[in-house]
């Protein structure tokens, strides 16, 4: 039996939410979902890169080793490891994709006997200077004039472009991604100019896509640098500079101060060549991070903020370029402002 109210009133009847209010609900609670997720949604989280340093000096651990592992010997490099193909090489090494203990690795051989000291002095700058910025070493030979190094699949800098119009990677296709590559490559520098060994220049880096090929990209998007055959040292206090090999160098990509400076009329000759710094290094930076930032919406506004100092990099006079902490610096910086910039306003959109 229905019950009344007690007043004898009968209760008013139940209203129908209208459709349009459940569809502007629903409508907020997913601006509520995107707001909690903007920081995730505009920053691609990167994994932590492995770090070389976590073993001690001659031991190794790549992802999924639990253990640091001694570099690999001559024997173990001729019993252990199955080499599978060529993929990549230059004047002084062939690469081959290998594999050891089922993990893919990169084994390198002197291409001809008579680029033996590069190739030496290539693995020594590797022992020397292991760290998150370099290639991690996994062994070597010298009497087979062979090493051992991480694989990395996506392959060098100058694939860059080809790999990011992959569909499976077009969500870290950003500009803030990019410009972190920027980022590693100008960490790298500034690295090797303040390495255990002292300030060492990049010198096999006389065209863009010759400097491209020095540098792999890992699969968590990061940079490190493989390729060390040509990394003089700069001793300021002894007065020694550096000349970037004997030959003539060409074009803009190169700082002024190695190109020849007695014009046309005198032909080159490696002994009147002026030596030079670690600055020729700053002078690429510009060139370099521009391939990074590619053409991607938003990449634009990145170079317009980077102007100044990339300015400042191409100033034919070395001693005014700026250091690459600096420049390091000023791109953390317009990372965080434009990053909290297109927050702000898409938190004012919602």
């Amino acid at each position: 039996m229905e019950r009344k109210p007690p007043d004898g009133r009968k209760s008013p009847p139940r209203r129908a939410v209208p459709p349009v209010v459940g569809l502007v609900l629903g409508m907020a609670l997913m601006n509520v979902l995107l707001y909690l997720c903007l920081d995730r949604c505009f920053v691609s989280p990167r994994r932590p890169a492995e770090d070389p340093s976590r073993c001690p000096y001659g031991y190794f651990r790549m992802r999924q080793m639990k253990n640091c592992s001694p570099w690999l010997s001559c024997a173990e490099l001729r019993t252990e490891v199955r080499q599978l193909k060529r993929v990549g090489g230059g004047a002084v090494k062939r690469v081959f994709l290998s594999e050891w203990k089922e993990r893919k690795v990169a084994l390198s051989r002197l291409t001809r006997l008579e680029m033996k000291d590069d190739f030496l002095h290539g693995l020594q700058m590797l022992k020397s200077l292991q760290s998150k910025h370099v290639v991690m070493l996994l062994g070597f030979c010298e009497e087979d004039n062979t090493i051992l190094t991480e694989y990395h699949p996506l392959g060098s800098l100058s694939n860059l472009e080809e790999t990011l119009n992959l569909s499976k990677y077009q969500t870290v296709n950003t500009w803030q991604q990019r410009l972190r590559l920027a980022m590693d490559y100008v960490g790298i520098i500034n690295y090797l100019h303040h390495s255990p060994l002292g300030t060492l220049v990049m010198c096999d880096s006389s065209d863009l896509p010759k400097t491209l090929s020095q540098y792999l990209l890992t699969s968590n998007f990061s940079v490190v640098v493989n390729d060390l055959d040509a990394l003089p040292p700069v001793h300021r206090s002894a007065g020694t500079l550096v000349k970037c090999g004997h030959r003539e160098l060409h074009g803009d990509f190169v700082a002024p101060e190695q190109l020849w400076p007695y014009g046309q009329d005198r032909p080159f000759h490696d002994d009147l060549m002026p030596s030079y710094d670690e600055k020729v290094d700053i002078w690429k930076i510009p060139d370099v991070s521009s391939f990074l930032l590619g053409h991607v919406e938003g990449s634009d506004m990145v170079r317009f903020h980077l102007f100044d100092i990339h300015k400042a990099c191409k100033s034919r006079t070395p001693a005014e370029r700026p250091t690459a902490q600096d420049i390091l610096d000023t791109y953390e910086k317009v990372l965080n402002s434009l990053r909290d910039t297109v927050m702000s306003q898409t938190r004012e959109m919602l």
